[in-house]
Formats: C-alpha cells, structure tokens, sequence
C-alpha cells in the first residue's frame, strides 16, 4: 500500500516518469484526477479548477469578487449552488491527496503532495529537477512543441508551481530534506530514474 509522490521543475519529466513508475508496480496515477475530484466536490467544472489553480496569488479570487457578474460566473459553474475559490480549493485537495495516500498503491504528481503526506508512514516522496534548457528541449521532443512555445510553458508552469506553494505557505519545496530520493535529469536517463524510485519502493514491500 505504498505511496509516491513525485514533485518536480516543470520540464524534468514528472508525468512521463509517473505514469512509467504507475505502470511498473500497477497503481493509479494521479494527476488531472485530482482536478476532476476536487471539481466534483465543488459541483463546478474541471475547467474552473484548472483555473483556480493556475492563477497567480489572489488574483482569480479578486476577478471573481469585484469584476463578474452573477450571471456569467453561473454559467461557468456546473450548478448554480455550486462555487470554489483558492481556499476551497486547497482544502479538497488536501482531503483528496489524504484519502488517496489512505487508499494505497498510487503515485501522486505534484500539488504540494510532499507537504501534504510529510508524515504519512507509507510515502516516498520524490523530486525531480533539471536545467531550463534541458526542461525546454524535454518539451520540444516529447510534446512537440516549438522552441518559442516550450519556452513560454516551462516559463508558465515554473509560475504556477511557485504560486502553489505560495497559497500553501511554503518556499522550500526544492529543499532536498522534504524528499527521499531527489533525481537530476540532466545526469540520468528516465529508465534509471524508474530503476532508483522503483528500488526505493520495494523497500516497503
């Protein structure tokens, strides 16, 4: 029943590892289900989650308050009774990744996961960094994306990620004390990566 969560510089390889390790040991992957979760909850839609999470601070919070009017937010929420901001948000989300953990065999993808399950006796939780150039040109090979726009979402997606973890309170989440294994890309291949996490895991079984 063992848990992995693997958080990463945008770019490193986080998704494609994940679904490799999921696949390795046959448990859930867990990335847009978090968001369908959480919009489930909320009775709102899968898109106002992304875009909640998206958003930097309070600024989405703020839109919402002083500059949309009744009718057009009812018609991006799913139902009329229901609504999510940044703070709904994080605390399904942390009730979300607490009962996944509680569930077993699943390897969790980033939102502030390794804070999340700190002391979850089941957890390994993994961190994966690289250089900005290697995290662009990962994009460009394996999201066929063009130079310019690689740039521009390994650029986003760094944002995002450091907004997250605004909203969670926390500006450590590069600090190699948080993790049990922290893999550089740019020393290893992804199959030695899965080798290493795998290694790490079966220490549970």
């Amino acid at each position: 029943m063992a848990v992995i969560t693997i958080s990463r510089q945008f770019g490193a390889g986080g998704i494609t590892l994940g679904k490799m390790v999921a696949e390795k040991f046959g448990y859930i992957f867990a990335d847009t289900d978090v968001i369908k979760m959480v919009a489930e909850m909320a009775n709102v839609s899968t898109h106002f989650v992304e875009t909640v999470e998206k958003e930097a601070g309070g600024k989405f919070s703020r839109f919402i308050s002083r500059m949309v009017s009744k009718p057009l937010v009812d018609r991006i929420l799913k139902d009329e009774r229901g609504y999510i901001d940044e703070e709904i948000y994080l605390d399904y989300l942390v009730l979300i990744i607490a009962q996944m953990a509680d569930d077993g065999d699943v390897v969790i993808l980033g939102r502030g996961s390794q804070y999340i399950l700190n002391d979850h006796p089941d957890a390994y939780h993994i961190l994966l960094i690289d250089e900005f150039d290697n995290r662009v040109q990962f994009m460009i090979e394996n999201y066929e994306l063009s130079k310019g726009r690689a740039i521009n979402v390994v650029k986003g997606e760094d944002k995002r990620r450091k907004n997250l973890y605004q909203k969670l309170g926390k500006t450590d989440y590069d600090n190699p004390s948080l993790y049990h294994l922290v893999l550089n890309m740019s020393k290893i291949s992804l199959d030695k990566a899965l080798e290493l996490i795998c290694n790490l895991a079966n220490e549970h079984n």
